[in-house]
């Protein structure tokens, strides 16, 4: 890694792909860039400040520069409505390098050791949200569903893949894939279509870091198994009786402690005492065909001391399941939850509005800035793990709120420097000392 702060690098990445951005106006009136306007519109996401360009801009006419230049690197900063027109031919598949930029940097840093879980595995998982969604705003992009009474409803979704491990607080997001109509296609796109996009297109990357798939019971399906399978990469994945009829026949016929096999442990703790029943089953056919595969399957029941049911879930994988074995692949599976509290609320309702409709144009820009959206959340991601003065900031300011409202506040109001400027700023008006190196 660089010698660049944390910020300045990641900020660098994102330059550099910003510079590969097609420009398709024509003429000599190009006196702002589609690199600032990719700049600009991520300043926005960053500091979670609809507003902040406005703020910049009337920051210039006063002093001569404002953040959007020294934190960000605009040159010029153009209007919203000129952000929007030469941001909508750019593909968000182009910002693929930043994300790989952010996955690498913590790989070189050590960090992913953090995430790292079961036999040293880092658990990606897949699973869809919809950012978008409108029954009179459209463009050739939007999924489109007709309802009863002869209404059309627009929407745009999207994977979004992330790394999680059980004991961690944070993902760190990976590059999305997009649902949206395919060429040469007739059926509209859907999540499963996009999630074999998505491991052809990155499995050679990922698989090399030792990764396991998670899922709902959505991709619990043998074409989506069978890429996996294709691609190298184990996966674990949630597996219910009604999508399962065949597994779960089959399972029937199984006898316990001879092909079906149970595990129970007993947790004591201060909220009382939990008892966990595992059961578990090799070679079971996913499906009522001649070309069936077949999955290891488990289950997990949590129960009080008084017999009443807590939790159960089921999972369907191909790593061998013995009675030292089933728990903690069922605790690996149980971490795809992480995928909604932790990044899909976390984008949609602390701060980042995901679903707000920033602009949706007509090619690619609803998909563009949501992928700028998943950016900034990564960005931050990044700082808290490896800028020291950062982490401690945000341990000192808890709730995310006071933090943006701070950084919205202070970069309105006041020009610094550098990020590492506003940093020490803010921590010396908080602890009134000379902040950490953050080197």
């Amino acid at each position: 890694m660089s010698k660049t702060s944390p910020f300045t690098d990641c900020l660098h990445a994102l330059r550099t792909a910003a510079a590969t951005f097609p420009d398709i106006r024509k003429g000599k009136n190009k006196h702002y860039t589609v690199r600032d306007a990719a700049l600009g519109a991520f300043a926005v996401f960053f500091t979670q400040s609809p507003s902040f360009l406005a703020y910049q801009r009337d920051m210039t006419k006063r002093q001569g520069q404002s953040n959007a230049h020294t934190l960000f690197g605009l040159s010029e900063i153009p209007c919203d409505n000129q952000m929007r027109t030469l941001l909508d031919p750019v593909p968000p598949a182009l910002l693929d390098p930043v994300f790989d930029h952010g996955f690498s940097t913590l790989a070189e840093t050590q960090q992913l050791s953090a995430f790292r879980s079961w036999q040293k595995r880092l658990l990606v998982v897949l699973d869809g949200t919809q950012y978008f969604t409108s029954q009179s705003i459209s463009c050739p992009q939007c999924s489109r569903q007709t309802h009863r009474n002869g209404t059309t409803t627009y929407s745009h979704r999207m994977l979004t893949p992330v790394i999680v491990a059980p004991h961690q607080n944070k993902v760190i997001p990976l590059p999305p894939e997009f649902i949206v109509p395919q060429d040469g296609h007739a059926k509209q796109d859907c999540e499963n279509a996009a999630a074999k996009r998505w491991l052809r297109q990155y499995a050679t990357t990922y698989r090399t870091y030792n990764m396991t798939i998670l899922g709902d019971d959505l991709y619990a399906t043998q074409p989506i198994c069978e890429v996996l399978i294709e691609e190298r990469l184990p996966f674990i994945l949630v597996c219910k009786p009604d999508s399962h009829a065949t597994l779960y026949a089959a399972l029937a016929q199984r006898t316990l402690g001879k092909d079906l096999h149970q595990v129970t442990h007993t947790v004591h703790s201060t909220s009382g005492v939990t008892h966990a029943t595992y059961r578990y089953a090799s070679q079971l056919p996913l499906r009522a065909s001649a070309d069936t595969l077949y999955v290891n399957w488990c289950e997990l029941t949590l129960t009080d001391a008084a017999g009443t049911q807590l939790y159960h879930n089921a999972f369907m994988t191909q790593a061998t399941l013995t009675a030292k074995t089933v728990a903690p692949i069922v605790q690996a599976g149980r971490t795809r939850w992480k995928v909604e509290n932790e990044n899909n609320n976390t984008l949609k309702t602390q701060g980042y509005h995901l679903e707000h409709n920033f602009g949706h144009g007509t090619q690619h820009l609803a998909a563009l800035l949501a992928t700028f959206n998943l950016l900034a959340f990564l960005f931050h991601t990044l700082l808290d793990l490896l800028d020291a003065q950062y982490h401690q900031l945000r341990r000192t300011l808890v709730s995310r709120k006071t933090f943006f409202d701070d950084l919205r506040a202070l970069t309105r109001y006041l020009c610094f420097p550098s990020w590492e400027h506003l940093l020490t700023f803010m921590q010396q008006g908080l602890h009134g000392h000379p902040p950490l190196n953050s080197s």
